[in-house]
């Protein structure tokens, strides 16, 4: 099994910053794609970004493509999502996640492996 476990989140202002990073432990080596999805208040899960093992190809929703950027790094065992302009309705608790079987996942089915969330505030 892969153990996930999200830091980063925060309170911020509109127009601000922040770094999201997700360590991996367990059966990392097993993971293949992994991804960000965030979920607010009386909202469904929505996917935010995913990312490949290799790190060259990545996904954005279009409400983030410009402001949020992905990264991993595979000897730390670390995703890192990278949040620039935020805005109100960036907020949510976002996840970090995990896909076995999937190069470039995207679907919440895809991913097998969750982390607890982190809370992210934007104020306006």
């Amino acid at each position: 099994q892969v153990q996930l476990v999200e830091s980063g989140g925060g309170l911020v202002q509109a127009g601000g910053s922040l770094r999201l990073s997700c360590a991996a432990s367990g059966r990392f080596f097993s993971i293949i794609g992994m991804g960000w999805f965030r979920q607010a208040p009386g909202k469904e899960r929505e996917f935010v970004s995913g990312i490949a093992r290799d790190g060259g190809n990545t996904l954005y929703t279009d409400s983030v493509k410009g402001r949020f950027a992905i990264s991993r790094d595979n000897v730390k065992n670390t995703v890192v999502l990278q949040m620039n302009s935020l805005k109100p309705e960036d907020t949510a608790v976002y996840y970090c996640a995990g896909s076995t079987n999937k190069w470039l996942p995207r679907s919440i089915t895809d991913f097998n492996s969750w982390g607890q969330g982190t809370q992210v505030t934007v104020s306006s």
